[in-house]
């Protein structure tokens, strides 16, 4: 299928579900209730630049995301559905929630992004790079069905849920977790911000790799999204024994002016009684606005969102991150490896709401038992962005 084909496909659905969600505002608004739609579309392209180990990558030209999304008030709720039709054939959904306001803060119920991460709780929408780093795009619980609460103060917030492993997407993982994450930022003005953050989680995993449960695996992706034959299997638990995971991820930010950098450390133990693993990894990236503009920080949610409007002309971002995840794992099954990403980005703003990306990625996998590196890739990706 050519891309034209498929651009038209996700053209069709976006405006048949906006002509189908546009006379269900004013339904809504007539009945007392509210309803508003937003979504996002990434279309990304790939090129990579394979070593002679292992099979080659797959470039060219992605469809990323394509969400829509319908939100609003029904009487003293909150509600919100979200759905990706980036494949028409396989849709998912996203944010499929109700939340309501209790004690100072807001109770949700369904499957949302989980509380853990200020890189996985930042959206795609915002972030400086095309991908997270492999900490934020392989510890967090992304979306996950459970109960959750989130309150902020003036310069805090603590949030946390009890969730399923489970997905409305997959119904295949069993187990169920807990997490929590508490923030603050001792400076919170515009120009001037300093965050930190504390993230814990513990997952129960329930026979992964038996009974029709997928495999447990941590497979970060290095080299980019399309980038298949750079991902490392570093974990892997298989055997049908439960297996217990305890996670945590500490978060460091700093706004001064048109400069912005930001740390994370995080790291996790997998243990099934017969095997043990270890994990432990984070990034530094650094970002400069030349010309106009600076990240803002959003006080409530303890993480960043879009920028102020452009000068005219758009504003230019530089962006630099090094990422490194290293894993163990000893018992039953023996593995002992490395992965470490070197990304240069660079966007330019021409809207709050629109932007061109470029991403040059340099990443490298190293296997620890042989002394040896298996895999080391170096792409180069686009993106362009636009959300409503």
């Amino acid at each position: 299928m050519t891309f034209t084909t498929l651009c038209a496909r996700h053209a069709c659905a976006l405006v048949s579900c906006l002509a189908l969600a546009l006379p269900a505002t004013v339904h809504a608004q007539e009945t007392g209730f509210t309803a508003s739609v937003s979504g996002r579309l990434h279309l990304d392209a790939y090129a990579y630049d394979d070593d002679h180990r292992g099979d080659r990558n797959n470039g060219g030209l992605e469809v990323r995301r394509a969400w829509l999304a319908v939100s609003g008030d029904a009487g003293r709720l909150r509600y919100k559905a979200e759905v990706d039709v980036s494949d028409p054939d396989d849709i998912l959904a996203r944010d499929v929630y109700i939340a309501h306001d209790l004690a100072g803060g807001r109770l949700t119920v369904g499957q949302f992004k989980q509380h853990f991460s200020l890189d996985d709780r930042t959206s795609s929408n915002v972030g400086s790079f095309m991908e997270r780093s492999m900490l934020g795009s392989t510890l967090p619980q992304t979306y996950r069905l459970g109960i959750g609460w989130l309150r902020g103060g003036d310069a805090w917030t603590a949030g946390g849920s009890v969730f399923r492993l489970a997905s409305i997407n997959d119904t295949d993982t069993k187990g169920e977790g807990v997490v929590a994450r508490l923030t603050t930022a001792p400076r919170r003005e515009p120009g001037d911000v300093m965050h930190w953050g504390l993230s814990l989680a513990h997952e129960r995993h329930d026979h992964p790799g038996a009974d029709g449960a997928p495999s447990l695996r941590l497979r970060p992706r290095t080299a980019g999204y399309t980038a298949d034959a750079s991902r490392p299997t570093l974990i892997a638990f298989d055997s049908g024994r439960d297996v217990d995971v305890d996670k945590w991820s500490l978060e460091f930010a700093r706004v001064v002016g048109a400069w912005s950098w930001q740390a994370e450390w995080a790291g996790a133990r997998y243990d099934d009684g017969a095997s043990r693993a270890d994990t432990a990894g984070g990034y530094a990236m650094l970002s400069w606005f030349a010309r106009g503009g600076m990240r803002h920080y959003d006080t409530a949610s303890g993480r960043f969102g879009r920028i102020a409007a452009p000068p005219p002309g758009g504003a230019v971002e530089f962006a630099l991150r090094y990422d490194r995840l290293n894993a163990e794992q000893r018992g039953a099954v023996l593995r002992d490896a490395d992965a470490d990403v070197w990304t240069v980005g660079a966007n330019w703003y021409l809207r709050r709401n629109l932007r061109l990306m470029l991403n040059l990625i340099h990443a490298r996998t190293h296997d620890r038992t042989l002394d040896a590196t298996v895999d080391r890739t170096r792409s180069v990706a686009t993106r362009l962005h636009y959300d409503f």
